[in-house]
């Protein structure tokens, strides 16, 4: 017998920067970036709400091999892509208390996947379909992701804007990252260039603005795609958007702040040429975790 879906799952109220982040928000509470036509399950808050840090779920599926893992009915988790990883967290049961560490989550044909430790998770002690649990993440990792993400965007948005160059790859960790440009210079005086007006458009404190457009108006949308390559599916309906108001409006399904001056700073760590006109910037956050609701 399925489980009860009656009663939709309970979100926590939203915080300041949550009510923030939802009214630039508009998207279908249960579809999220690059889906197939299905609607998935799931309900996937990650991707309408970047700042809900837990919510309570009923477990639709468990699985063993190749190691264990859960479906739920909605989650906070983000399942990774788009050079951003996926969330850790936890998922805690109801009736007791139980817990099990989420060491990862992956998306399987539209549904997000909880991937749990295979430590806490010995065959007979794993949860069950149908119980009542609450999907926690690492919030401090998410948020420090989050402000990376958005730090990236903010040197695409420069780079494209002042120099013209198109992305050719890109890759984060909480709090550093890089991207790779299609720049046939590079240079240390380049560099401090750039970091010193992405810091300045950090400070500006540019609204961040996410939507899900139709296909059509979302490819009438010059330069949308900032890749060398589109990476976006040719099948897909619709296409999720991040804006940084002024400055950047690119694809992208991660999570980012809702506001540029939530990042902080960020210091060019490095450069390095990767060919002849492929050049490497690495950042990082500078200072430590700026303040959340």
């Amino acid at each position: 017998m399925p489980p009860d879906r009656s009663e939709p799952p309970t979100a926590p109220a939203p915080t300041l920067q949550t009510a923030a982040y939802l009214r630039l928000i508009s998207m279908p509470g249960r579809t999220g970036p690059r889906y197939p036509s299905e609607v998935p399950r799931g309900q996937q808050l990650c991707y309408s709400d970047a700042y809900a840090r837990s919510v309570e779920a009923r477990i639709l599926a468990v699985e063993t091999e190749p190691s264990p893992a859960v479906l739920l009915d909605s989650t906070v988790f983000y399942p990774g892509g788009g050079g951003q990883p996926a969330d850790t967290g936890a998922i805690i049961r109801a009736a007791d208390g139980a817990t099990w560490p989420v060491r990862s989550a992956r998306k399987v044909e539209g549904e997000i996947v909880h991937e749990l430790e295979p430590a806490g998770a010995q065959p007979g002690a794993l949860p069950a379909a149908g119980e009542v649990v609450s999907a926690e993440i690492d919030w401090p990792r998410r948020h420090l992701l989050m402000r990376t993400h958005t730090a990236l965007h903010v040197l695409c948005g420069v780079v494209w804007r002042d120099y013209g160059a198109q992305v050719t790859g890109g890759n984060m960790e909480p709090g550093s990252g890089r991207m790779d440009f299609e720049f046939e210079r590079m240079s240390g005086e380049l560099v401090g260039e750039i970091e010193g007006k992405v810091n300045a458009e950090l400070a500006a404190g540019r609204d961040v603005r996410v939507e899900v457009l139709p296909r059509d108006a979302a490819f009438a949308i010059p330069d949308l795609i900032r890749t060398k390559i589109n990476l976006l599916p040719p099948g897909i309906a619709e296409v999720r958007t991040v804006e940084i108001v002024g400055l950047d409006l690119q694809a992208d399904g991660g999570t980012h702040v809702a506001n540029t001056r939530e990042v902080g700073t960020i210091r060019v760590t490095g450069y390095e040429s990767k060919g002849r006109i492929n050049k490497r910037i690495r950042i990082e956050l500078a200072g430590g975790e700026v303040a959340s609701a």
